[in-house]
């Protein structure tokens, strides 16, 4: 018997070294499954590109999002490159494969979505783009131009719901809610939400004099070349929030400050539903109920402004109308229960933000994930020494 089995066989092959090159592939490709793997299910990187948000988040900040506080979305669109979202780089071509699509799924979550919460969702009327100007609302160019003039002009494609533009924004109301506004002040389930801190709108800010240092206001934190701009020979446009224009307000040489809302039963036309019969606007709208699964709703002139484009594209159905009534499917149908839950999503600077006012309710499906904390922040606008932000780093996000 031989005894030496765990020896080494001198006969036997040896085994071929790995190139260098072969090393280098492996290794990348590891790096790549691994970063992937962290992207989809952990924890992604996302920048604020816009001032929507201001002052919580400033354009230039760059935020972790997790995908295990609402839970990971397993990928609807799985075969695409790695790191693209929807557009590869530099080719510009699509930087995924929709012949391959699974049902929505997500995995079990630490919580569910709170009011208040800064959440990264998927832009729910991104469905259909216009290649030439991807970041203007193909919706709101067919209402302004008309459907054959953009479809005729421009390139026209439809998204996935996991590769359509990503948005930050604040939760105001969950599925189930009742959402309204009036003169700028949201209101939920009837009591008023007032902004918080961070939050911002524009005042009508009159002065006692025309002789005005502004670098009074500088240091207050008004960006005096953005922020403030003149109305009339003695009344400006702040943009600020309730304490800055508290500050405002007690300065000797300041007469009167005011809140520049819309005014009531004034109806813009892009102000969701979008309903004629409906003279909202930007500071007035509602009551509007969030829907909730399992919640139904009667079908009629009134709720189908609202509702119909979640049951017919968020939920998947055939609408059409007939007669006095809906078929759903091909079925006549005088109610809908809903499958899905949805959210109401609007920026902390109310004035310059394109939210849940214009385009409705967040499906869940389109959620990416929860706002964490601040990890780099850049100013590209501030001197060599300044143009990172020092005081926003590893800031959570509240």
């Amino acid at each position: 018997m031989n005894w030496k089995f765990w020896q080494k066989n001198n006969d036997a092959k040896p085994r071929k070294k790995k190139t260098k090159s072969r090393e280098w592939f492996d290794a990348i490709l590891f790096a790549v499954i691994a970063a992937t793997i962290i992207r989809v299910f952990f924890i992604e990187a996302y920048t604020i590109p816009t001032a929507s948000m201001e002052r919580s988040l400033l354009v230039g900040d760059f935020l972790f999002v997790s995908k295990v506080n609402y839970g990971a979305r397993i990928p609807m669109t799985p075969v695409a490159f790695p790191f693209a979202h929807h557009t590869m780089p530099i080719t510009g071509t699509k930087a995924y494969w929709d012949g391959v699509e699974w049902k929505y799924r997500r995995l079990p979550g630490l919580s569910d979505i709170k009011r208040n919460d800064v959440v990264v969702f998927n832009y729910p009327q991104g469905d259909t783009v216009a290649l030439e100007y991807q970041d203007q609302d193909y919706y709101q160019m067919v209402r302004s131009l008309g459907w054959k003039q953009v479809n005729s002009q421009f390139t026209i494609v439809s998204r996935p719901v996991d590769k359509r533009e990503n948005y930050i924004k604040r939760c105001i109301g969950i599925a189930g809610d009742t959402v309204s506004m009036k003169n700028g002040l949201v209101y939920l389930n009837g009591k008023p939400e007032k902004l918080k801190n961070t939050g911002q709108i524009g005042y009508e800010v009159v002065f006692k004099t025309q002789d005005v240092n502004f670098s009074v206001f500088e240091d207050m934190g008004f960006n005096v070349s953005e922020e403030i701009s003149p109305m009339s020979q003695n009344s400006y446009q702040f943009t600020g929030t309730e304490p800055m224009m508290e500050k405002v307000r007690k300065l000797d040489f300041v007469q009167s400050v005011k809140e520049l809302t819309e005014v009531d039963q004034k109806r813009d036309g892009d102000i969701f539903p979008y309903d004629p019969n409906r003279n909202w606007n930007v500071d007035n709208f509602g009551p509007i109920i969030l829907p909730k699964r399992g919640w139904t709703v009667k079908l009629d002139s009134a709720t189908m402004p609202l509702y119909e484009r979640s049951i017919r594209i968020y939920e998947g159905n055939k609408v059409e109308k007939s007669g006095k009534g809906w078929l759903i499917n091909g079925v006549a149908a005088d109610s809908y229960t809903f499958k899905m839950n949805y959210y109401w999503m609007m920026g902390d600077n109310r004035h310059k933000s394109a939210d849940s006012r214009y385009w409705g309710f967040v499906p869940e499906d389109h959620i990416v994930g929860k706002a964490l904390f601040i990890w780099m922040s850049y100013d590209t606008n501030g001197s060599f020494f300044s143009k990172i932000r020092w005081n926003r780093l590893l800031k959570g996000i509240h």
